[in-house]
């Protein structure tokens, strides 16, 4: 590799980022310059094809910085994808193609949507672990790509980092190389005032091979990278480096880090460089060349594809299309009880056996979430994963292993213990991304583990973030039937389970109308109400309807299994189960606050529970029969 030329490209890269910043006078130069000339390297080891960004041996490249956007764009443009200099030019305006974070599906080339700070690291992890089980069910020939992720001081301050790097030297991940930009700076200045960990010390405490080198020489950068790509396990390499690398007088300076650099700054940066200071968005034809990935690629694709047996070619078909109509799903008898955290243990290993790809673990509590695929085994040779007690990173890594290209991986959990991991269902919905949640002891049904483990505007909460569909299924039957829709969703989805029994109603209610989040359970002529209720409480509202005939109120009842299905339906739908003369009533042991949507009272938590046993609690805060109709004929009056 010639010096001179890695320079040039390094520097034209620094000059992109700095100009893109400039003419969006917002965003984040520092760590793009700081970062040029690793990239610069390291693109000369990946193995990618812009003509094919779904090549599935194709090297992974994450940005968990995702502020640095100015360094992606830059590289995704260099290497001949679908980001041209004039989207760069467009960098950060409305409806742009180069948006101030990285969008997966968005940016042609992004791998995935990293968000905040640490999670770009857990999705490296992801991606590596998809990798791992990949090729030990398709052979070492078929599958030998390495995983890529870039970090900053910040990434590796956020918790999730250590949950995510944990599981990684833990599983041995030798397909990972995680590239540390080691500038000591942050927001507020030098790192020193908030952290000083050895962080070498560290990655070698959970089984990574630590490298250190000068982040801005070129040979140590590379002799790094080669040494990574044989290593026989997972790989931190600490590159020392200076924030806005190549600045004319503010190099190393933390002000670099989210703000415009100034015109006079980045002209005096490009004379010191060597570039011409009133060309703007340069490139030339030389670094072009260099960093060009188009050719190569698709030559390294073919020889890829060529050396594929018959055979591989019919697993990776298999596994990228799944057939979803051939579960062959259980069946449930009417009028038993079954809490829907066992309905779904069936479901689940229904669904294992029929399809290849379908895996998933929870954090350390499959034997209640009963999420065990039984004869499976155990990741990384088997589909159990064993998350430990990391839900962030649990929940980040399967966004990753979801996208890989290949696999279905559900995570789960205490519903509760949603609030660990909501920033990566955010992503999930954000991204679309199809990871299925499982999240059972859904109420204060939970009982005596007493308010902090009872769920109660969690519900509320993720029924409020856009394109994520919450399932919490009445009985075993409406679990299956919802578990057809989820599969067929191109979108996050969470099932919410009982843990205590629930009955198994008659198979007499028009299932394929769960597609619309919410259909008519009981209907009775000239019904002044309508009672609206999901999970353990539609039970309540039917026999709640029965009672209240005595008293000559007539009521329809309306399951609810998904509430974000339903409000997505038209009008005329909402008025065929919801009749518009009648009065409405929602009732749900959590918040329920959304129900306001649709009704004219809502029955739900006002406080966070209390510990006692389950049916103690439903009666104390009046989910019994004889409250709930006091309350209705109290409010009808």
């Amino acid at each position: 590799m010639s010096n001179n030329l890695l320079q040039k490209q390094a520097d034209t890269i620094r000059f992109l980022a700095s100009d893109m910043v400039q003419k969006a006078n917002s965003g984040h130069p520092g760590a793009p310059m700081g970062l040029a000339d690793i990239a610069t390297v390291l693109s000369k080891h990946l193995n990618v094809n812009p003509a094919n960004s779904k090549w599935l041996n194709r090297d992974r490249l994450v940005f968990s910085g995702g502020h640095a956007t100015g360094l992606v764009y830059s590289l995704l443009h260099l290497w001949g994808f679908d980001v041209s200099i004039e989207d760069i030019k467009n960098f950060r305006q409305t409806n742009s193609r180069t948006p101030g974070h990285p969008e997966y599906g968005h940016t042609h080339g992004i791998e995935i949507t990293t968000g905040p700070l640490g999670q770009g690291i857990a999705n490296a992890v992801g991606f590596a672990m998809a990798s791992k089980y990949a090729k030990n069910l398709l052979s070492e020939e078929v599958i030998n790509h390495k995983v890529f992720c870039l970090c900053g001081d910040g990434d590796l301050q956020e918790g999730l980092s250590y949950e995510a790097t944990a599981t990684a030297g833990h599983l041995g991940l030798d397909n990972l190389v995680i590239i540390y930009d080691s500038n000591s700076i942050t927001i507020e200045g030098d790192t020193s005032i908030a952290w000083s960990e050895d962080v070498k010390k560290r990655f070698e405490a959970i089984d990574f091979e630590v490298l250190e080198i000068d982040g801005h020489n070129f040979t140590q950068i590379d002799d790094a990278i080669t040494k990574a790509k044989t290593a026989t396990k997972p790989v931190l390499i600490i590159a020392k480096t200076a924030i806005g690398k190549g600045a004319a007088t503010m190099e190393g300076s933390h002000h670099t880090h989210g703000a415009p650099l100034g015109a006079d700054e980045i002209a005096a940066s490009k004379v010191k460089a060597g570039f011409d200071p009133e060309e703007s968005f340069y490139v030339s034809d030389e670094v072009k060349a260099a960093f060009d990935k188009t050719t190569t690629g698709s030559l390294i694709e073919k020889a890829w594809d060529d050396s594929l047996s018959v055979q591989s070619k019919e697993k990776i078909e298999m596994l990228q299309n799944p057939d979803f109509d051939s579960i062959d799903y259980p069946e449930f008898e009417a009028d038993t009880s079954v809490a829907t955290r066992d309905s779904n243990h069936k479901i689940l290993n229904a669904i294992s056996q029929a399809l290849p790809g379908f895996m998933g673990g929870s954090a350390d509590l499959a034997p209640s979430n009963k999420t065990e695929l039984k004869g499976a085994g155990d990741f990384p040779v088997g589909k159990n994963i064993h998350f430990g007690i990391k839900e962030h990173a649990m929940a980040s890594i399967c966004n990753a292993m979801n996208l890989y290209g290949l696999f279905r991986v559900f995570s789960a959990t205490f519903f509760v213990f949603s609030d660990y991991l909501k920033p990566a269902a955010r992503i999930a919905a954000l991204a679309s991304i199809p990871q299925h949640f499982v999240w059972t002891h859904d109420s204060i049904g939970v009982g005596e583990d007493g308010p902090t483990h009872q769920p109660i505007e969690h519900l509320t909460q993720f029924r409020a973030l856009p394109n994520f569909y919450v399932f919490r299924p009445a009985d075993a039957t409406e679990n299956v039937a919802s578990w057809k829709v989820a599969l067929k969703l191109n979108a996050p989805s969470a099932f919410v389970c009982s843990r205590q029994g629930l009955k198994v109603l008659k198979d007499d209610r028009a299932f394929g109308e769960v597609a619309n989040g919410g259909y008519l359970v009981k209907k009775r002529e000239n019904a002044t109400v309508t009672i609206m209720a999901s999970g353990s409480e539609l039970m309540l509202a039917l026999q709640t309807a029965c009672s209240l005939e005595e008293e000559g109120v007539i009521a329809n009842v309306v399951s609810v299994p998904c509430y974000d299905l339903l409000v997505e339906q038209e009008k005329t739908y909402i008025d065929t189960i919801i009749d518009p003369n009648t009065k409405v009533f929602a009732v749900e042991a959590a918040r329920g606050l959304e129900y306001y949507k649709f009704a004219d009272v809502v029955y739900g938590m006002d406080t966070f529970g209390a510990s006692g046993p389950a049916n103690d609690l439903f009666e104390q805060f009046g989910f019994t029969i004889p409250k709930l109709k006091a309350k209705i004929l109290a409010d009808l009056k």
